[in-house]
């Protein structure tokens, strides 16, 4: 993996900032009633209603509405929300000072597959650090639901290339499914997949 002439960093979210806990998530929902979840929920990629959240095709509220809907039941907002979100753990707090250490010497975006509850619940709870808030991490953030487009699509690269107008041979892309590195490198962005909770620091010693 080259990192001669790298001036751009594209760095995902779920897995490389952020650690995940699918299983606790999965037994969550089985204990609320949702028992074929595991359906829905890849590490990677989400399918039916969870996909469409990431893309940003139903809201939030339509969201709840079909998970109550699947349930048969009523169940709060609250309740879906906080089982929706124990998929998250947390980001290191030495990941946070990589992020920062790194904006000195690189133009740092974030290009994440997430939906608006997780990024919600992840900008209150596991950005805010000293006296740092998310935006301070990042030249700009890219995420799926807002974007109306998921990873591994190559049009969200193609996206993300044109709105941030960086060059893909000065750009570094680190993300934790080969399927998006793929498509990453189809334009030329140079990719490095980690291993699950891999300090992937020493990138750049």
């Amino acid at each position: 993996m080259r990192t001669k002439g790298i001036k751009n960093l594209l760095i995902d979210f779920g897995g490389v900032l952020i650690d995940l806990n699918r299983q606790r998530c999965i037994d969550n929902f089985k204990q609320l009633g949702l028992e074929n979840i595991d359906e829905y929920l890849n590490v990677y990629h989400q399918k039916g209603l969870f996909l469409d959240q990431e893309k940003g095709l139903i809201t939030p509220a339509q969201f709840r509405d079909q998970i109550r809907e699947l349930l048969g039941r009523t169940v709060s907002d609250e309740k879906i929300d906080a089982v929706w979100n124990s998929f998250l753990v947390g980001i290191p707090r030495y990941k946070l000072d990589l992020l920062l250490k790194l904006r000195e010497n690189y133009v740092v975006y974030l290009l994440s597959n997430t939906n608006e509850i997780h990024w919600k619940w992840s900008c209150e709870n596991t950005f805010p650090y000293r006296t740092f808030r998310v935006k301070d991490y990042f030249e700009k953030m890219y995420l799926s639901f807002e974007m109306k487009m998921a990873k591994p699509d190559l049009n969200i690269f193609e996206a993300v290339v044109e709105d941030a107008g960086i060059l893909p041979e000065e750009t570094l892309f680190i993300d934790d499914s080969e399927a998006n590195c793929l498509t990453a490198q189809s334009l030329g962005i140079a990719t490095y997949t980690p291993a699950e909770g891999e300090d992937w620091s020493h990138l750049f010693q």
